[in-house]
């Protein structure tokens, strides 16, 4: 699609998408949705998500889209419209709210989570949250907003029907199609065909698993697998799976309970979870959990442990389990460990690691691979399909999924016959109405990182010199002058992170110290009085040394009194 532009008349209104992320990637979803003319424009976000940071940012925390632009927009923005409670949708609602100051629309389900979520997080603000439920109709500013019923791995995720002078938006956030969920109702086909006897401008579409054929299995098909495996195991079982899939979470209680044994739960998240969940209803009927404390008191073939871990979190429930570092749990060679659970790309390693560690201690391992224990939330291609037939909208936006996935559900749709395929990605600004669908401009996008209390740009956190720091150390050095601008005695050094000694077995410090003291008397005495230029010269010389001994530069901070 070309990114040129065929102007419209000035002062006329557009319809305009734009992502700050989700689009290109997977995780950190975050949409807006502007109408008005140009400069003039309303608008609300869909979705406020984060991203986990990999082992390539040292110590950060969340990686949260950056925002900047619609924070010039502030006096525009009418509100956000989050589709549901996954991390990368609404889990950047807390760190970000502060600098957007706008209401906020969420499902009874979402807003029990934020809150619980705000009462673990010192100084988390208070955020004015409108609760809405599947089947209702709001207005946000010029949007008139519909949410509709669909399937997913979580309770009361919606679709959004988002209507304007200039046509219907379906956002359909993260859904499938599943005839048999665990919890909630289906995806609303009916509502859906609806709204596109009406007409569909757009569908903005969830484009993970589009590369996949066929159908996925049901929620209750995964359950009756579970039941299989917990009730053929011999020792002990644990499960570990996604803290917010509610579903999945009373699909193991029951095969825990039909298998006539106990269940424990292990891991603050799920407990979170599970405490939300059961104030609205959704975990009605089920027995009561095993306290940790009474673990041991219950025979080995007669319990169950639900933990977090599934993405191989070093501080969740699982990974303390294989390094045996539980207090009152434990698990020993004949049990079980059943991954009810996809890997997140990125992940692989860590996963990895921890299954080793179970292998070795004589552990079974069940994967998705091994029995029918997961099932993923997300539409593969002939999910798809029924979709564009439901709804048949002018123009396909796929997003939610990295370059491969939006292609593959670009291809697909232009095959279905949908009349225009948009492909954006994060900082487009995407014109939908009228006209045809056309990149109109970029918008300032990328990211931010929570760091500790703080929350800014790779530079604002000093990621960047972070990673330098963990692939070659830091030097300090020390040099004294005395009134003549003569060295004042040898500077001192000292090295954090950096090889002992080259390969002769000279030690390091002693050749960068060598190098700093030649590169003093190597400047004139009359200049040595310019402490920067004696700065600089030392620090040149002092990387330059370690890089000659050890192949690598290290970070080199010199001090410079007289």
């Amino acid at each position: 699609m070309a990114r040129s532009s065929t102007r419209k008349p000035a002062g006329e209104a557009e319809l305009v998408f734009c992502p700050l992320g989700g689009v290109g990637e997977i995780g950190m979803n975050f949409g807006l949705y502007g109408f008005g003319r140009a400069g003039k424009r309303e608008w609300i976000i869909v979705d406020c998500g984060v991203t986990f940071p990999g082992p390539e940012l040292p110590g950060v925390e969340l990686v949260l889209p950056d925002v900047s632009f619609i924070e010039s927009e502030l006096e525009n923005l009418r509100g956000m419209v989050i589709t549901h409670a996954h991390e990368d949708h609404y889990g950047a609602v807390l760190d970000l709210w502060p600098r957007l100051k706008t209401d906020v629309w969420m499902t009874p389900f979402a807003a029990g989570l934020l809150e619980a979520k705000r009462q673990s997080e010192s100084n988390a603000p208070q955020v004015p949250v409108r609760i809405f439920r599947a089947g209702e109709t709001f207005e946000v500013g010029p949007f008139r907003i519909e949410a509709v019923a669909v399937a997913h791995s979580i309770p009361e995720p919606v679709s959004l029907a988002i209507t304007t002078p200039l046509g219907t938006v379906v956002h359909t956030g993260d859904w499938k199609i599943d005839q048999a969920p665990a919890i909630g109702p289906k995806t609303d086909e009916a509502r859906f065909r609806a709204i596109g006897d009406q007409g569909v401008l757009a569908l903005v579409c969830d484009s993970t698993n589009a590369m996949r054929e066929g159908e996925s299995p049901t929620e209750e098909a995964v359950g009756e697998g579970l039941r299989e495996v917990i009730a053929a195991a011999k020792g002990r079982v644990a499960v570990t799976t996604f803290s917010s899939n509610v579903g999945r979470i009373r699909s193991i209680a029951e095969a825990t309970r039909d298998a006539g044994r106990e269940l424990v739960v292990l891991g603050r998240s799920l407990k979170r979870v599970i405490d939300v969940a059961g104030e609205l209803g959704y975990l009605d009927g089920l027995p009561a959990v095993l306290d940790e404390e009474e673990f041991q008191l219950v025979p080995r073939d007669k319990v169950v442990i639900l933990c977090t871990g599934s993405q191989g979190e070093g501080r969740a429930a699982l990974a303390k389990l294989s390094r045996d570092e539980m207090r009152n749990v434990a698990l020993t060679a004949g049990d079980t460990v059943v991954f009810s659970s996809r890997v997140i790309p990125g992940n692989e390693k860590a996963i990895l690691e921890i299954k080793n560690l179970l292998i070795e201690q004589g552990i079974r391992i069940i994967e998705d691979d091994d029995a029918l224990v997961h099932v993923s939330g997300h539409p593969r291609r002939s999910e798809l399909k029924r979709m564009y037939s439901w709804t048949r909208p002018q123009i396909l936006v796929p997003v939610h999924g990295e370059a491969a996935h939006l292609v593959a559900q670009g291809s697909l749709g232009a095959m279905e016959g949908i009349p225009q395929v948009a492909q954006v990605r994060n900082g487009d600004m995407l014109r939908l109405a009228p006209g045809p669908a056309e990149i109109v401009g970029e918008v300032p996008h990328g990211r931010y990182f929570k760091d500790g209390r703080l929350i800014g740009s790779d530079e604002e956190m000093g990621i960047r010199d972070r990673r330098k720091l963990s692939f070659a150390g830091h030097v300090a050095v020390n040099i004294v002058l005395d009134d003549r601008s003569e060295l004042d005695g040898d500077p001192d050094i000292v090295a954090i992170g950096v090889a002992e000694a080259d390969e002769s077995g000279t030690l390091l410090e002693d050749i960068m110290l060598e190098a700093a003291v030649g590169a003093v008397r190597s400047i004139p005495r009359a200049r040595r009085k310019d402490l920067d230029l004696v700065s600089e010269a030392a620090r040149r010389a002092v990387r330059n040394a370690a890089n000659a001994a050890w192949g690598k530069k290290p970070i080199v901070t010199v001090f410079v009194t007289q």
